[in-house]
């Protein structure tokens, strides 16, 4: 698994509306401070998360980006694969793989496929709600600002 600059920030972004969740709508400028996100790339990872379910837009004065669901409900790895694709390390653990004629003979495979499904266990056993409360426990307080 190779998390991308995108992917990163696109984490990073989840992240900050999970921080803020029920507060109302984030602006761009302040997710772009908060995180250190140039803007004009942190449009291109809204409009995927938009694309992707994880966030929603609000036009206006008060205007800005919000959680589509609460922080509980959105997981590491399922935005790390919307974003980044697939976590296996590589292609050949994939069940319908078949390029190459070795797959059923190599020893390799087995430790890809058992690397992957450790990996996900991880991802997907952590919620942004999880991130939320290890940052207000780290920082000993619930405000905390990428």
């Amino acid at each position: 698994m190779r998390i991308t600059y995108k992917g990163d920030y696109a984490l990073k972004t989840i992240l900050d509306l999970a921080l803020h969740f029920g507060n109302g709508p984030v602006t761009i400028h302040e997710l772009a401070k908060r995180a250190d996100i140039p803007i004009k790339f942190l449009e291109q990872i809204l409009l995927d998360l938009k694309r992707g379910g994880f966030v929603e837009s609000r036009r206006g004065k008060v205007g800005g980006y919000l959680l589509i669901k609460p922080p509980s409900r959105i997981k590491l790895g399922e935005v790390i694969r919307f974003i980044d694709g697939p976590i296996e390390p590589i292609a050949c653990t994939e069940k319908k793989y078949s390029g190459c004629n070795d797959i059923y003979k190599c020893v390799f495979r087995r430790i890809w496929q058992e690397v992957g499904k450790a990996t996900s266990n991880i991802i997907d056993s952590i919620t942004f709600e999880d991130l939320v409360n290890r940052i207000e426990i780290q920082q000993g307080t619930s405000a905390y600002y990428i």
